[in-house]
């Protein structure tokens, strides 16, 4: 019965060791706090800002000048409607190689948009020959156009004007 007594006593005096707030599992209850505490309050990196994109200077279009206009070799990619000079590069899938309406890509697309054409006939083969003059064009054609035309002037910027060649 000494035996029982003396690891009774051997056994409450091991448990006042751990009785104080040392103990392993304040330790690691302790331990998740402060970390998640850290994860809560710690400095978050700084907002970044869209990068924008370069300016662009409005310009005077040749046929010839705006042909490079294109979208390849890293090129922007700018279409004519009625003279105006649209950046179409945020549509390159649609104006774009590739992309359904590539013919128009770099050239004056009024024509083909009035007539709902892709095909080359509708556009002008002589670069430096005068521009389109859209005689031919019924009414409905150029309510068309003039819808296409709209649409362009809210969804894209302006970024010249298409002159023939010769004219400023």
């Amino acid at each position: 019965m000494d035996y029982v007594q003396e690891r009774m006593v051997q056994g409450a005096s091991d448990a006042a060791d751990y009785t104080g707030l040392a103990t392993p599992l304040n330790l690691v209850l302790a331990a998740i706090t402060l970390y998640t505490t850290y994860l809560l309050y710690k400095p978050s990196p700084p907002a970044t800002l869209p990068r924008e994109p370069p300016a662009v200077v409005f310009r005077t279009f040749t046929p010839r000048t705006l042909l490079p206009y294109n979208g390849t070799e890293n090129m922007p990619v700018y279409m004519a409607v009625r003279g105006r000079i649209f950046d179409v590069t945020s549509g390159r899938s649609f104006y774009g190689p590739g992309g359904p309406y590539e013919n128009f890509a770099g050239r004056d697309a009024s024509r083909g948009l009035a007539c709902h054409s892709f095909d080359q006939d509708m556009l002008t083969k002589d670069l430096d020959g005068p521009l389109d003059t859209l005689e031919g064009l019924g009414e409905e054609e150029m309510e068309s156009l003039q819808g296409w035309e709209e649409r362009f002037l809210g969804k894209y910027l302006v970024v010249g004007k298409l002159v023939a060649q010769g004219e400023k």
